[in-house]
C-alpha cells in the first residue's frame, strides 16, 4: 500500500502541444504538475510534420478556412467550434512565435505551405519538422517554469471522482467531480495519489490500437478510456483516420511522408508508373486524406499489392531539401533517393477524430476534468479532420481551457484514500498481454480499418469481449504495469470504436461500410454514454 500523495491545483495528463501549452498558461496564477508516462518528448505532438493552420495571408479568409474544414468533415463538423479554432488560430501562431518557434521565413515573412484539402496556402511551418520544432522550444520553456512540476515516466492509472468514492448520490443537482488520480511511478514501482481540483486530459489518440500507425508507442487512448471509466461521454470514435502515405520499409517504424509532399506536386503511381488518383477524384493527390486512403486501399486489394509509390522527384534537389529535409536524409538513410526515385508508401492508421465529448473549454461531463488536444471531440473534425487543424485545435482549447480553470470556484477537497494492492500479486503470465495486445492490433486492422462490413465488425466486437473479460481479471488479482494499463485502455478504446462504427448505418468520411455505402441525408453524430455516468451533460 502506498503512502505518497501529491496536491497541486491542476494536473495535466500528457505531455504533448497541448499539455505543456496548457501548463504554460496556467503556471503565472496555478502549481500545475504535468504527468506523461514516458519522456517529456516522446508524444505524438512531436512527430507532426507539416504544419499548422491558420490564416495568414491577405489572398485567404476565415471563411475559406471555415468552408475547407467542413467540407473534409463531411458535414459533421460542429459550425461554432469550426469558427472558434480558425479565428483564434493566428493569435496561437503569434504566442508560439513569442515562445521562440522558428517558423520557416521567406522574404521575411512566414513561409506558408498548402496541403490535401485545402484551397490557400495557409500552412505555417518549420521545414518538415513542426511539431518537433514546436515541443523543443516549449520543453525547455516548461523546464525554466518554477510553477510546473514534470513526472516523467508516470502512467495515469485511472480518474478519482466522487462516484468511485461511494459520495456521489446520482442526483444531477449533485454533478460528480473528478478529484484527482492515480499514476504508476516506473522508478519505484509505486502508485501515487495526485490530488487537485482539476484535472486536464491531454493525452493524444489511440493510434496504437491498430497493426499500422504513424503513431508513436504512447499512443493507447488513456484518456479516453480513462474519462469514459468516469462516466464521459465519447463521439464519433468510428472516424480513425488513415494516413494515406506512411513509408514501407522493414526498418522505417511509423515514419510518415508528409501532406505537404503532395501539395508541392508529389504525385501517387503504381508500381508500373501509372498515376491513379485522376480516376477516383477531380481533387487528385490533392483530396482529403479518407478519399486518398481509400483510393491507395482498393488500389493495393484490386492489384494484390504491398504498397504503392509517391513520386516527388521532378522537384530540384534544392527544392526537396530545403522544403523536406528530414523525409529526404531519413528515405536517404534507408537507400531511397527521393530526388530520383519515387517513396514507396502504404495507408496507416493516423490521427483518432472523435474523443471525450467537451464544450468549447474543454470541460466534459464530470466537473472537474477537461479534454484537450486528440484526447477531446470539440466538433472541429467532424467525419474527417483537415490537415494541419489538429496543432491549431491543440493550442486554441489549451488557452480556452487555461482561462476556465482561472475562473472556476474552488470547491473544498475531501481527503482520498491512497492505492490499495495490498491483495494483488505480481503477473507471472506476461506473455498473455504481449499476445493479446498482438492479437487486438492485428484483428483492428482486418476487420475495423479503411473498409468496414457488418460481419467484420462483429468479428471483432466478439474478439474485444474476450480480450476484456481476461484483462479484467488480471486487473482486479495482478499488480498494476504500464504494458497492462496500456492494453487494457486499447481494449476499452476498440470496444468504444467499434460500437460506434456499428451504429452507424452509412459511408462518411472516414467510416466507410460496404453494407451502407450512401450517404444519409442527414448528418448526426454518433454519441456512447456509460451506462454508469451520472451527473449533467456537457452544455447543460
Amino acid at each position: 500500500m502506498t503512502s505518497s500523495t501529491y496536491h497541486f491545483d491542476v494536473l495535466i495528463v500528457g505531455s504533448g502541444l497541448a499539455g505543456l501549452n496548457a501548463a504554460l498558461l496556467l503556471a503565472p496564477t496555478r502549481r500545475v504538475a504535468v504527468i506523461t508516462k514516458r519522456a517529456v518528448h516522446e508524444g505524438s505532438s512531436g512527430w507532426a510534420q507539416g504544419g499548422i493552420a491558420a490564416v495568414w495571408s491577405k489572398d485567404d479568409s476565415f471563411e475559406a478556412h471555415v468552408d475547407d474544414t467542413l467540407v473534409a468533415g463531411a458535414g459533421l463538423c460542429d459550425l461554432a467550434a469550426t469558427r472558434f479554432v480558425v479565428e483564434q488560430a493566428p493569435k496561437a501562431i503569434a504566442w508560439l512565435q513569442k515562445m521562440g518557434v522558428p517558423f520557416s521565413e521567406e522574404d521575411g515573412q512566414l513561409h506558408l505551405t498548402r496541403e490535401g484539402g485545402h484551397s490557400a496556402r495557409r500552412i505555417v511551418h518549420v521545414t518538415d519538422a513542426t511539431g518537433a520544432a514546436v515541443q523543443r522550444t516549449l520543453i525547455e520553456r516548461v523546464r525554466q517554469t518554477p510553477n510546473i512540476t514534470l513526472f516523467e515516466n508516470h502512467t495515469l492509472v485511472d480518474l478519482i471522482t466522487d462516484a468511485k468514492l461511494g459520495s456521489h448520490t446520482g442526483d444531477a443537482a449533485s454533478p460528480n467531480h473528478c478529484l484527482g488520480l492515480y499514476a504508476l511511478d516506473e522508478a519505484t514501482d509505486e502508485v501515487l495519489t495526485f490530488q487537485a481540483p482539476h484535472t486536464i486530459l491531454a493525452t493524444g489518440g489511440a493510434g496504437k490500437v491498430y497493426l499500422y500507425t504513424t503513431n508513436p508507442d504512447t499512443a493507447t487512448g488513456d484518456g479516453i478510456a480513462a474519462a469514459w471509466r468516469a462516466g464521459c461521454r465519447v463521439q464519433n470514435m468510428e472516424f480513425i483516420q488513415f494516413h494515406p502515405t506512411c513509408l514501407y520499409h522493414p526498418h522505417a517504424k511509423s515514419f510518415l511522408i508528409s501532406e505537404a509532399v503532395r501539395g508541392e506536386g508529389g504525385r501517387l503511381l503504381l508500381p508500373d508508373g501509372t498515376r491513379f488518383m485522376p480516376k477516383h477524384d477531380p481533387r487528385a493527390e490533392l483530396a482529403p486524406r479518407d478519399v486518398v486512403a481509400r483510393a491507395i486501399d482498393f488500389e493495393m486489394k484490386k492489384g494484390g499489392l504491398d504498397c504503392v509509390y509517391l513520386d516527388i522527384s521532378h522537384q530540384p534537389l534544392s527544392f526537396l531539401q530545403e522544403h523536406f529535409p528530414n523525409i529526404y536524409a531519413r528515405c536517404l538513410e534507408l537507400g531511397i533517393d527521393i530526388s530520383k526515385q519515387p517513396i514507396p508508401v502504404v495507408p496507416a492508421a493516423h490521427y483518432t477524430c472523435g474523443g471525450v465529448l467537451t464544450d468549447l473549454a474543454g470541460r466534459t461531463d464530470v466537473t472537474g476534468l477537461y479534454a484537450i488536444g486528440e484526447t477531446a471531440c470539440t466538433g472541429l473534425h467532424g467525419a474527417n479532420r483537415l490537415a494541419s487543424n489538429s496543432l491549431v485545435e491543440c493550442m486554441v482549447f489549451a488557452q480556452a481551457t487555461a482561462q476556465a480553470i482561472e475562473q472556476a470556484p474552488v470547491a473544498p477537497a475531501p481527503a482520498l484514500p491512497v492505492w490499495d494492492d495490498s491483495r494483488v500479486t505480481d503477473a507471472d503470465e506476461a506473455v498473455v498481454i504481449s499476445h493479446n495486445w498482438d492479437e487486438l492490433r492485428h484483428f483492428m486492422w482486418d476487420y475495423v480499418g479503411i473498409v468496414r462490413t457488418n460481419k467484420r465488425l462483429e468479428r471483432a466486437a466478439h474478439r474485444i469481449a474476450l480480450l476484456q473479460g481476461e484483462i479484467q481479471e488480471f486487473y482486479a488479482h495482478f499488480h498494476v504495469t504500464r504494458d497492462l494499463l496500456e492494453l487494457r485502455n486499447l481494449v476499452q478504446v476498440a470496444d468504444l470504436i467499434v460500437r460506434s462504427a456499428q451504429a452507424r448505418h452509412e459511408s462518411r468520411g472516414l467510416h466507410f461500410s460496404r453494407d451502407y455505402p450512401h450517404l444519409l441525408p442527414k448528418a448526426v453524430s454518433t454519441v456512447l454514454t456509460p451506462s454508469h455516468a451520472a451527473g449533467p451533460s456537457v452544455g447543460a
